[in-house]
C-alpha cells in the first residue's frame, strides 16, 4: 500500500447566482473546447493522416480565442479548458491501449456537467474555497473535514441532472492505513434475491432499491413524456425524473460502501467472481434486476479499500463451475438451471443451497490459484469497445 493515499472528498455546496452563472458559463466552454478539440484530432488524422497531442490542440485554443466566433472562450478561467484537453489526450491514450472506445463528442443535454481545477486557479485557506474569477469562497455543506494540514491539489465543481451541486476535492490522506491482519478469508457470491452470499453461510438481501420507486419513477416519467419539448414544464419534469433516480442512485451507493467496508475490514482474503456484467445485461429478463444490483460498483470499492486497506482481492475465471461442483467431494453436476435453489450431490449426499455452495468453491478455487502462485485476478476490460474500420485504422497507427 503506498504512503500516502490520493483520496477525493466530495460535498454538496450551494451557489450564488453570480457563481451558478459562472459555473454553468464554465461547463459549456469546457464541453465546447472537448468537442472542438476531437474534431480538430479526427479531421487531421482522416484528411492528412497526421496525428495532434496535446501540446497541438492547447495551441488551437490560444488561436481559438483570438476568433471572433469562439472569443467568449476567453471569458471563463483558462484552466478548466486545458484540463479537458488533458483528459482528451487520456482518453486517446486509452483508446491506442485498447482500454476503451474512440473518444465520442460531448452532449449538451446528456453529457456531465464538470470542471477541474488545479492550485493556480482556486484557493483554500482555513476552509474556504474560492474559485478563479470568483469573488466570494463557495458555500459548501462541510459533512467532514479534511485531513488536518491539507490542501486539495484539484477541485472539481459539477452539477448532476438533479440540478445538484457538488465539488470534488484531491488530497493525500495519510490516516489511510492497512487493518490489522485477520487470517480470515471469504468467498463472495453475487446474486439478485441475495445480493451476496458469503462462504460463511451468511445471505445480505438484495435491497432493491429500483424496484422500491418503481412506480413513483413510472408516473414522473409519464408526466415527463406529455410535456411539450424544450418548454419550461418539459425540464421541470425532468428534473423530477432526476431526483428519483438520484434518490436511488445515492440510497444504492450508501450500502454498497457500508458492504464494501464491512467485509475488508472483516477479512484479510476476498475471493469473487470476474463477472462480464456488460454481457449479462444482453439478457432482458433479468437486466433491469442486474442494474439495481450493481455488481460492477461492488467490485470497484472492495478493488480500492482492499489496496488502501492491505488486504487482498482475487478474482476466479468467471467460467469456473462455481454453483455446479459440489463443495464436500467436487463431484460436477451436468446441468442446473437457475430455477434449482438446493440439489442434492449424487456422489456424497450432501445437500446444497445453491448461492452458499458457489461462495465456498469460489473460496476454495481463489485460495488454490493464489497459492500456486499464478494470476489469479483477471484484468478486467472496459464496457467501451473500440469497433468500425475507422477505430481500427485509428488503433494500428499506434503501433
Amino acid at each position: 500500500m503506498a504512503e500516502h493515499v490520493k483520496r477525493a472528498f466530495k460535498y454538496r455546496f450551494y451557489p450564488s447566482e453570480a457563481q451558478a452563472t459562472e459555473l454553468t458559463r464554465t461547463f459549456g466552454c469546457v464541453r465546447k473546447v472537448y468537442n472542438l478539440a476531437l474534431q480538430a484530432r479526427t479531421a487531421a488524422w482522416f484528411s492528412e493522416h497526421r496525428r495532434i497531442n496535446y501540446v497541438q490542440t492547447s495551441a488551437l485554443l490560444t488561436e481559438w480565442k483570438k476568433t471572433e466566433e469562439y472569443a467568449f472562450l476567453a471569458e471563463v478561467s483558462s484552466v478548466p479548458l486545458q484540463q479537458t484537453l488533458r483528459h482528451l489526450q487520456c482518453a486517446f491514450t486509452n483508446f491506442f491501449e485498447r482500454r476503451s472506445a474512440y473518444p465520442r463528442f460531448k452532449s449538451r443535454k446528456k453529457s456531465r456537467n464538470s470542471a477541474e481545477y488545479t492550485r493556480s486557479a482556486f484557493a483554500y485557506r482555513d476552509g474556504r474555497l474560492t474559485l478563479a474569477r470568483m469573488r466570494e469562497p463557495l458555500d459548501i455543506a462541510w459533512s467532514r473535514s479534511l485531513p488536518e494540514g491539507q490542501v486539495p491539489s484539484t477541485v472539481t465543481v459539477s452539477q448532476d441532472a438533479a440540478g445538484r451541486w457538488f465539488v470534488s476535492m484531491l488530497c493525500d490522506d495519510a490516516t489511510v492505513k492497512a487493518f490489522p491482519a485477520t487470517g480470515t478469508a471469504v468467498g463472495v457470491d453475487a446474486g439478485i434475491t441475495s445480493l451476496v452470499t458469503l462462504s460463511t453461510g451468511e445471505k445480505i438481501t438484495n435491497p432493491k432499491f429500483e424496484k422500491k420507486d418503481r412506480a413513483k419513477l413510472a408516473r414522473a416519467q409519464r408526466e415527463l413524456s406529455r410535456k411539450q419539448k424544450d418548454s419550461k414544464n418539459r425540464d421541470k419534469a425532468r428534473r423530477r425524473v432526476a431526483r428519483i433516480h438520484a434518490r436511488i442512485a445515492d440510497r444504492r451507493r450508501d450500502f454498497l460502501h457500508k458492504l464494501s467496508t464491512r467485509l475488508v475490514r472483516e477479512n484479510q482474503t476476498i475471493v469473487i467472481e470476474d463477472l462480464t456484467v456488460r454481457n449479462m445485461l444482453k439478457n432482458h429478463t433479468l437486466a433491469r434486476a442486474i442494474s439495481d444490483a450493481s455488481w460492477t460498483g461492488l467490485r470497484s470499492m472492495l478493488e480500492y479499500k482492499t489496496q488502501w486497506y492491505g488486504r487482498e482481492l482475487i478474482a476466479v475465471d468467471r467460467w469456473y463451475p462455481s454453483s455446479k461442483t459440489c463443495s464436500s467431494c467436487g463431484r460436477l453436476v451436468a446441468k442446473l438451471p437457475l430455477r434449482i435453489r438446493e440439489w442434492t450431490c449424487a456422489a456424497c449426499g450432501a445437500i446444497h443451497d445453491r448461492d452458499e455452495n458457489a461462495a465456498k468453491n469460489i473460496l476454495a478455487a481463489g485460495l488454490a490459484v493464489s497459492a500456486c502462485g499464478a494470476g489469479v485476478r483477471p484484468q478486467r476490460r472496459s464496457s467501451g469497445r473500440a469497433t468500425g474500420a475507422e477505430a481500427g485504422k485509428l488503433r494500428r497507427s499506434a503501433v
